[in-house]
């Protein structure tokens, strides 16, 4: 929990300043969102509407999400209901740079619709999404997007302190991985995502939607390329280094990342054995690496003066920079990131690299 976080502030590598891929999955999910929004609202009439978005993280995309969302129940609703709105995430995430954003919200969200400041009440709440955040019965939709992949901790037996490494020269599944590693992954992710469920069912009113979209893979097998790939490049990049002294092999080693990216069969198993919600919609689509055209017209000029390689190590390291810090240091990141840019970019050459997203509307049972 104290090192899970995106990178902070409004620098080069923020990830205020890198979000392309998740906006552009933010962008691709909208119609799903729009009908999960608007199935809650006719199946709980709320007249004080309880809305969470979990995972929030900061920049951009925090408020873009509650904008469609609030859009969606505006443009529906005969009468408005009052709002209260919850932005969740990790302590560390940079909740400062969210609140310093809601001043010119609320000024928007009053000259556009004349929704006042007594009519939408926006929280941060601050705690992981694997257990209660929330009283019962208190929310009626519930968002998140590109957070449940990652997980509550790292697998146990792979735990840097369990006295053995298992995963040797990788940070996360790979072909070469034994098949307790595999193993390992899938039950974290199993008891996480269980409890995730469980969790949000008993925060949530009968009739109450939920959207979730996170990284998975189309794949059955853990260790297809495209649920891996760009963890495989990273551990590559890291063990590039290992001859020049700037990383020990035994921190590669030790390193696992507490990630999973799930199939659909695989999600669609532990939402039918939690129990309390019904799957209306569950798809799996294609996202390239650099997320598309996703940024605004600066942002994307500037993206054109560097190499697909160098986009992706951007958006990469403005995700799992603090992690690598809290592990390697400091001093070596424009390094590691320069050499995973260019691996990337050698895999460009022979492939069209694309991420694999899930999105899973369900709907809390009477």
């Amino acid at each position: 929990m104290q090192i899970l976080h995106m990178n902070k502030g409004e620098g080069e590598s923020s990830y205020a300043k890198n979000s392309t891929v998740q906006k552009q999955i933010i962008t691709v999910a909208s119609s799903i969102l729009e009908k999960s929004v608007l199935d809650s609202v006719h199946k709980t009439h709320p007249k004080s509407m309880g809305i969470a978005d979990l995972g929030c993280s900061s920049g951009p995309n925090t408020l873009t999400v509650i904008s469609k969302i609030i859009n969606t129940i505006y443009a529906a609703s005969y009468q408005m209901p009052e709002l209260r709105i919850s932005l969740n995430d990790l302590p560390e995430n940079d909740f400062n740079s969210v609140f310093i954003s809601l001043p010119d919200f609320y000024s928007n969200l009053k000259k556009e619709k004349g929704i006042g400041v007594d009519e939408c009440f926006i929280f941060g709440v601050a705690g992981s999404f694997y257990g209660r955040l929330f009283p019962k019965n208190s929310l009626h939709f519930v968002h998140s997007s590109s957070s449940l992949h990652w997980l509550s901790q790292v697998p146990p037996v792979l735990n840097k302190n369990s006295g053995k490494h298992l995963n040797k020269g990788k940070i996360y599944i790979s072909k070469t991985s034994p098949d307790c590693v595999l193993k390992a992954y899938l039950y974290q992710f199993q008891k996480d995502f269980f409890d995730f469920m469980r969790s949000r069912a008993d925060e949530m009113v009968a009739g109450g939607g939920m959207l979730l979209s996170f990284m998975g893979r189309s794949s059955p097998d853990a260790s297809a390329e495209v649920g891996c790939h760009q963890w495989e490049l990273l551990a590559q990049a890291l063990m590039s280094m290992v001859p020049e002294g700037l990383v020990q092999e035994e921190e590669i080693d030790s390193l696992n990342a507490p990630y999973y990216a799930p199939s659909p069969e695989e999600v669609r198993n532990i939402i039918q054995e939690e129990g309390s919600f019904l799957i209306n919609h569950l798809e799996a689509f294609e996202i390239s690496w650099e997320g598309g055209n996703a940024c605004d017209k600066h942002d994307y000029d500037d993206l054109q003066k560097l190499s697909r390689g160098q986009q992706v190590a951007k958006t990469i390291r403005a995700v799992v920079e603090p992690m690598l810090v809290s592990h390697f240091g400091r001093e070596i990141m424009g390094e590691l990131f320069t050499r995973f840019g260019n691996l990337v970019d050698v895999y460009f050459s022979n492939t069209e690299a694309k991420h694999i997203n899930l999105v899973i509307s369900v709907t809390r049972k009477e």
